[in-house]
């Protein structure tokens, strides 16, 4: 028998086809991107450098994840990327900088819009030729200083961006808000009726909100990611001969003993000493109920030890851990970027020197028909506030890091940056059978004792097998017997000891199969019987109720196959084929048009897996069927298949409809602006309106 494996372990360093990112070595922070054009420019220009594999940029968290030599210098890649106009610098975990680089300019926009806007309704309601003057100079006093603070985020995206000799979104941004101001304080020289301080405030204030706003989700989003960080202690108890010692987990190595006080969080991947331990492993499993872990048996970075103390002797430590190795596969995953997003990246690159060009004919027009340069700027100032392109960057990112973030709470981890646009659009699901639909399970053979059930039921309890997890279950109703000295062979089985009595649950000496169950000098084999997993017929049910085609390929023997088939209703089923006739059939439905998603957890599903439209593996799958499919099931229910497919449908709907709102929006808007019916200041509110829209409705609950 063989030990069940992490699902997830192994498939955060590796790369499949479907771009799941290699290992990582360095991450760089990104402070000034905000959209999918940055990302793309990004990448760009790390992918053209010499000793760099891959890079993938979290829009999520400002990052860019990068696979290259370890230990290589950051340096040269820092020095291009700001060539190309892009901050970054290395990761430093305990900066907020994101936080600060928007909140602090929000509120003082904020602030000082609310005094500016007061003054201006003395104006607006007819104050005197010299009170109005003053007024004038009083708003500017207050909105030139808070406007040139507060708008630097832009103001520093843009500069970097030019000096690049490119154009991203917060070109236009810059220019609106300083044609703004500065032609409200050439009306103030000159003794203007009106000025326009109140418009490049409020366009400030709103782009800020929108971002703000648009973080804030993002952060909400991510706690997929970041509260996994948040399972792992700071420190841990290592056991120094007779006395423990608080040290930080970066100093914890392979081989130390930890010890842990009931209620605690394990720190490390580690094995269990001593007594057996009750611990709460939900973060990982998606189920509620408690799990009991002998000695011998490994406990996992974040889990809760119910009950204590205990002590834990450390085999996997840092990025090696489970915890640490899930967080990468999450934050590449918030970095989702599927079709969608490559059409906003190339909306953005025609999108932004098209608002420049409207403009600047918005301007020259009226200039040549009215002569007047003052009102021509307006015009061209308006059309620059009322076409930011905000919420077509927003559009896509927004709404994948909510779907992704909705999947992981459920237990469906996404391992695949496409999986979302491809997951949603399927229309036929192929099960593999054996491990994804069924079941092998150990049967209770008539001729054992009694006696012996509660010596069975703890050899079961004590094994972390998948066919002991069965037999536990078949057990249930029977009190476990106290076992002595328990351990468990990989590969052979576990053994203890009753009083004097040595008794073990494995594989027998000479068998190829079959399980034996000795107890002293008795032994019985326990035959091994396939049953349909609980919440099969369910999840079949339920894809079948959408719609879907439903079928199963199975390199069983047919008859065996007809039966489970004619239990489940399925739609199709083929039997007794290789794993390259899997992948074939697979290949053949989708040249008829279909589009697949495959279920499968073997090493003969992985072929089929990777030609599939997209794939999901079981939690209990093997690392080669989890390193080829977009998602993984950790919570292994088969019910939750039809959730994610209901998600990513409603997540691409919901794409749909952004982009929708910024077309329909820049539909109506533009005209407005260029025919010169909206000031500055109602382009502004017209503008943030829009953004903040696509952000609510990225944030919109996800039912499913």
């Amino acid at each position: 028998m063989t030990t069940a494996v992490c699902p997830g372990c192994a498939a955060a360093d590796v790369a499949t086809a479907h771009g799941r990112p290699q290992k990582v070595t360095h991450s760089l922070v990104l402070p000034g991107i905000h959209c999918a054009a940055c990302m793309h420019g990004v990448e760009t220009v790390l992918a053209a450098l010499p000793g760099i594999s891959d890079a993938r940029v979290n829009l999520t968290r400002k990052r860019v994840a990068i696979s290259a030599t370890a230990g290589a210098d950051p340096t040269p890649w820092i020095i291009a990327l700001s060539k190309a106009g892009f901050e970054a610098h290395e990761a430093d975990e305990d900066t907020p900088r994101q936080e600060r680089d928007l909140l602090l300019p929000l509120g003082v926009a904020g602030f000082a819009m609310m005094n500016v806007m007061l003054l201006s309704v003395a104006v607006w309601s007819g104050a005197a030729e010299t009170t109005r003057e003053f007024l004038h100079w009083v708003t500017a006093a207050i909105a030139l200083p808070a406007t040139a603070f507060s708008a630097q985020p832009f103001f520093r995206n843009a500069f970097m961006a030019l000096r690049a000799g490119r154009l991203n979104m917060d070109v236009p941004i810059s220019l609106a808000i300083i044609l703004a101001s500065g032609m409200s304080l050439y009306e103030v020289i000159h003794g203007g009726a009106h000025a326009w301080f109140d418009a490049a405030l409020a366009l400030t204030f709103f782009l800020l909100v929108g971002r703000a706003l648009d973080q804030r989700l993002r952060s909400a989003a991510r706690s997929a990611a970041d509260n996994l960080s948040a399972l792992e202690p700071s420190r841990a108890l290592r056991i120094d001969a007779d006395r423990k010692t608080s040290c930080p987990l970066a100093e914890i190595r392979v081989g130390d003993r930890l010890w842990l006080a009931a209620g605690a969080r394990v720190p490390v991947d580690g094995t269990l000493e001593g007594g057996s331990v009750t611990v709460d492993a939900s973060f990982l499993t998606g189920e509620s109920a408690l799990v009991t872990r002998h000695p011998g048996q490994m406990l996992y970075a974040g889990e809760v030890a119910m009950t204590g103390p205990l002590t834990v002797q450390a085999t996997r430590v840092g990025e090696d851990t489970r915890l640490r190795r899930i967080a990468q596969l999450v934050a590449a995953a918030e970095g989702a970027r599927g079709r969608f997003r490559s059409l906003a990246d190339r909306a953005a690159e025609i999108y932004t020197p098209a608002v420049h060009i409207i403009s600047a004919f918005a301007f020259l027009g009226w200039w040549v028909s009215t002569g007047d340069v003052r009102t021509a700027l307006n015009v061209a100032i308006a059309t620059l506030i009322i076409t930011c392109p905000c919420a077509l960057g927003l559009a896509v990112p927004a709404m994948g890091v909510a779907a992704t973030a909705r999947l992981f709470r459920r237990g469906i981890l996404v391992t695949s940056d496409t999986a979302l646009e491809r997951t949603a659009t399927v229309d036929t699901v192929v099960f593999d059978k054996t491990g994804t639909l069924t079941e092998r399970r150990l049967r209770v053979p008539d001729t054992l004792p009694v006696a012996h059930l509660s010596v069975l039921r703890a050899l079961a309890d004590a094994s972390d097998h998948p066919l002991c997890h069965g037999l536990a279950t078949t057990l249930k109703e029977v009190p476990a017997a106290q076992l002595d000295q328990v351990r468990e062979d990989v590969g052979k089985g576990v053994f203890a000891r009753v009083g004097a009595t040595e008794v073990s649950l494995g594989s027998g000496v000479g068998t190829a199969a079959a399980t034996i169950f000795t107890f002293g000098r008795e032994s019985y084999a326990l035959p091994c019987d396939e049953t349909l997993l609980p919440d099969a017929a369910h999840a079949v049910a339920a894809l079948k109720a959408m719609g879907l085609g439903v079928h199963m390929l199975t390199g069983d023997e047919q008859g065996a196959a007809d039966r489970i088939a004619t239990r489940l209703g399925m739609d199709r089923v083929r039997a007794e084929i290789q794993p390259e006739e899997k992948a074939a059939h697979v290949a053949d439905l989708q040249e008829k048009g279909a589009r697949v998603l495959m279920v499968g957890d073997g090493l003969n599903d992985t072929a089929a897996l990777t030609r599939a439209h997209a794939s999901i593996a079981p939690g209990s799958a093997l690392d080669a069927s989890r390193n080829a499919a977009d998602m993984i099931l950790m919570s292994g229910a088969l019910t939750d298949i039809a959730l994610a497919i209901r998600v990513c449908r409603t997540a691409r709907a919901r794409i749909l409809q952004n982009f929708g709102l910024a077309v329909a929006y820049n539909s109506v808007s533009v005209p407005i602006a260029v025919l010169g019916f909206a000031t500055p200041l109602a382009a502004a509110l017209a503008m943030s309106t829009s953004s903040i829209c696509v952000i609510l409705n990225s944030i919109r609950k996800i039912r499913a």
